[in-house]
């Protein structure tokens, strides 16, 4: 299967899974913020990979991790632009909108699942 039909597919599948992990009753807060939190990171490593295929997939998940630690940090950040921003669920789910510590191993966790599943996928491709 050629490697951006294989990103599209983790795409396709990770957004649901991270929704439904994020926000299902059935599941405790913690387990939600920490699987999300890896779902999310998944999601855009796939995501720029899909976008641009032909970037190493060491530097597209250090990028992802790096992105993601500004938009954390960002959060202590409380303009009132970016509070009507993150009033909004797409806002929200972008850029969070509380600053935890305990949010950076698991943005971690999932660059190293997210990279480890990209190569994976491109080295299936190449077999």
């Amino acid at each position: 299967m050629p490697y951006r039909i294989s990103l599209l597919l983790t795409i396709v599948l990770i957004v649901p899974l991270g929704y439904f992990v994020r926000f299902s009753p059935i599941f405790p807060d913690w387990f939600s913020d920490v699987f999300g939190s890896i779902a999310y990171q998944i999601f855009f490593i796939a995501l720029v990979q899909f976008c641009f295929p032909k970037f190493l997939i060491v530097k597209t998940a250090i990028g992802v991790f790096l992105f993601s630690c500004a938009i954390e940090f960002l959060q202590l950040w409380k303009p009132p632009f970016l509070q009507a921003i993150r009033a909004t669920l797409p806002g929200r789910l972008v850029l969070g909108n509380t600053f935890l510590w305990a949010d950076f191993p698991p943005y971690a966790i999932g660059n190293v699942a997210g990279w480890l599943w990209m190569r994976g996928l491109k080295l299936i491709r190449i077999q």
